[in-house]
């Protein structure tokens, strides 16, 4: 009988082990979830805001064999709208598509370290000569000019940081793209196939890009 009760005495003592365990655990978790909880609301972490205000067109035509080249300088400006939170640009590389097509080389942008409430504005050019590109795609960019306009879309891809007093997050990829909307024929001076090299047109856009991180 008293074998019993010792068998018995052991399994309460392992299940009382293994409340006490689980109850630690779920305390602990529930502990870090609160902290991550109050430090978000304490930061409101937000997206760094990019806005393209303009874009320069030096050159943008196809030529007969389907080669397109194209010579541009855009003015990019990002926000870092949060209080208490700073921002490491690590790498960012600066290009242009067309129709989800990328149609100039990237160019990197120095990498910088953006303040709380910090506006950094950036102009890079981007430039692609004599890519080649496939004839329905060629067709479809001289319908667009024959219309007048063409959308393009100035991305930015690259690496960042967050930085919290002391603490520096790990990198986190950025990922924006910017609208442009490119007028032809303005004047006389655009019309034709594209606009040639030797003068440039320069378009105000003033447009807000998505942000993804």
């Amino acid at each position: 009988m008293s074998a019993k009760d010792c068998g018995n005495h052991g399994k309460s003592r392992r299940k009382r082990l293994f409340r006490f365990l689980f109850s630690f655990f779920l305390a602990f978790i529930i502990a870090v979830l609160f902290v991550i909880l109050l430090v978000w609301l304490i930061l409101r972490p937000s997206k760094p805001r990019f806005t393209l205000q303009d874009a320069t067109v030096y050159q943008f035509n196809v030529s007969q064999n389907n080669y397109l080249s194209s010579n541009l300088q855009v003015t990019i400006a990002s926000k870092n709208p949060n209080d208490r939170i700073g921002v490491y640009y690590d790498k960012l590389d600066v290009y242009a598509s067309y129709r989800g097509e990328q149609i100039t080389i990237p160019n990197s942008l120095p990498p910088t370290y953006q303040g709380h409430n910090d506006l950094n504005v950036w102009s890079p050019y981007i430039t692609g000569q004599n890519i080649p590109i496939a004839p329905y795609f060629g067709l479809m960019l001289a319908q667009d000019q024959t219309a007048g306009m063409i959308l393009l879309n100035i991305k930015v891809n690259g690496r960042v940081r967050w930085k919290v007093g002391t603490w520096t997050s790990g990198k986190y990829h950025l990922f924006v793209n910017c609208p442009a909307y490119i007028q032809f024929g303005i004047g006389g001076k655009n019309s034709g196939s594209g606009i040639g090299s030797g003068y440039g047109n320069k378009f105000s856009l003033d447009r807000d890009c998505s942000t993804d991180v």
